[in-house]
């Protein structure tokens, strides 16, 4: 079986952050090579929504000019790697777990999403081919909301007390958005 994509949201406006955060440095690293480097544990990386991306990763643009946010990302993940399980995972989540992802992959589903603290953690979670149909008529209806589209699929949720159990802590999910989190991230994770 082929290993899955590892796509990796990198086109927002990071309008929090001040700048663009997939060039934020934790360590020695941007979050981009980060989240890279813990993709390529998992599958085979690739950086959606920007034209370029390090280490000779490739790159795409959404597939959908002007049209921005996670799903518009995805579908095109979805589009570009047909019959591929896609993980989509954002740039701002640098301390994302292979284990958890692992684990995530592992349970059926045209979408398996974590659930924390009541919300689904859908930049951090596994979207399988049949997926691609509920996006595409979602974004085509004009809505650009994730959470539309895994309400017209097969949708696992995996919630707090299994994810739990694999000794993921919230870490996988948790969104570098803005200066401050980086120094909540590291007093939090390490």
């Amino acid at each position: 079986m082929a290993r899955p994509i590892v796509a990796v949201l990198a086109g927002g406006d990071s309008t929090r952050m001040g700048f663009d955060k997939a060039h934020a440095v934790i360590g020695a690293s941007t979050m981009l090579e980060i989240v890279l480097d813990t993709a390529a544990a998992i599958g085979e990386p690739v950086v959606v929504g920007r034209t370029s991306a390090p280490q000779g990763v490739p790159a795409s643009p959404d597939l959908r000019p002007g049209s921005r946010g996670p799903l518009t990302g995805l579908e095109t993940a979805l589009k570009l790697h047909q019959g591929r399980d896609i993980v989509l995972i954002a740039v701002d989540h640098p301390f994302l777990r292979a284990d958890t992802i692992e684990r995530l992959l592992e349970i059926g589903g045209d979408a398996v999403v974590p659930v924390h603290d009541g919300w689904q953690q859908v930049t951090c979670a596994v979207y399988r081919p049949e997926f691609v149909e509920a996006a595409t008529a979602v974004l085509d209806a004009g809505c650009r909301s994730i959470i539309e589209a895994l309400n017209r699929a097969d949708t696992s949720l995996v919630e707090e007390e299994t994810w739990r159990a694999w000794g993921e802590d919230g870490r996988s999910w948790f969104s570098v958005d803005s200066p401050d989190r980086i120094g909540e991230g590291l007093r939090r994770f390490g």
